[in-house]
């Protein structure tokens, strides 16, 4: 029953996404972000009632461009049928992946020590070819195509391997910066050349480069702009039971390690 004369305090959504972006599911400690398990969370957050914004709580070093590019476009795709605007707020990283994330909101906020940027794209892997040879171990591969044992790290890479894995990688890093251009538009500061380098910035550094547009955190920014009695709805995954912890198994572990090593966090 609706009561005309009983006032309705504005309502935000805050959804907090944390962790690597990869294909694998489960938001939060051991598990990643992507469109899988971040999607019905997006749709959850966008169908409150009486919904004023939603506020997007980011953590992650950067992950998958592809798993990015799809949560971002949900994002944008949610806030453009609910007509909702969307405040991304960085906390300990919003980096690589983490800033494609950011710039599908239409305004980011960072913590002054917040790492923040990292447009770019990266590739490793290890040459284990000698160490093969030295252990005695034969490699036997059998291919149709022959490109299709690309960069074998049991064989030498090839010039034109290099040159490929080069390509890739500009074609990668050209839809990351074009995305950012299309989100930041005349808020960057700077030459494209000072920050699509693949560099990171504390929040404080990054606000006057038009990285971000202010610094502070979800609650104290909720609080601002809606008032202290904004009834805050809060989204996110549990943490996944020990059992399906140890499934996920140790390489998942390293590699978000190595995700976050890369911005020295």
């Amino acid at each position: 029953m609706r009561i005309p004369f009983l006032k309705r305090h504005p309502r935000v959504a805050l959804l907090r996404l944390s962790g690597v972006i990869a294909a694998r599911g489960g938001i939060g400690p051991g598990g990643s972000l992507s469109l899988e398990s971040v999607g019905p969370l997006l749709d959850r957050a966008f169908a409150l009632k009486r919904l004023q914004a939603v506020v997007l709580v980011l953590n992650s070093p950067g992950g998958s461009p592809v798993q990015s590019s799809l949560i971002a476009s949900r994002i944008r795709q949610l806030a453009t049928e609910k007509k909702v605007p969307v405040i991304a707020c960085c906390e300990d990283a919003a980096a690589s992946g983490g800033y494609w994330l950011a710039c599908a909101a239409d305004e980011i906020i960072a913590d002054p020590s917040s790492i923040v940027g990292s447009i770019g794209v990266i590739s490793a892997s290890f040459g284990l070819e000698e160490l093969a040879a030295k252990l005695g171990v034969e490699r036997r591969l059998a291919t149709a195509g022959d490109q299709k044992s690309f960069i074998d790290p049991f064989r030498p890479v090839e010039p034109w391997q290099q040159a490929r894995l080069e390509e890739l990688l500009t074609a990668l890093h050209g839809e990351f910066k074009g995305w950012v251009r299309s989100r930041r538009g005349d808020r960057l500061k700077v030459d494209e050349a000072d920050i699509f380098n693949g560099r990171f910035w504390t929040g404080r550094e990054a606000l006057p480069l038009g990285l971000v547009d202010g610094l502070g955190d979800a609650e104290g920014e909720i609080r601002r702009r809606f008032g202290e009695k904004a009834q805050v709805v809060r989204f996110g995954a549990k943490r996944p039971s020990l059992p399906m912890r140890l499934l996920r198994g140790a390489m998942a572990v390293v590699e978000e390690r190595l995700a976050w090593s890369r911005i020295g966090l």
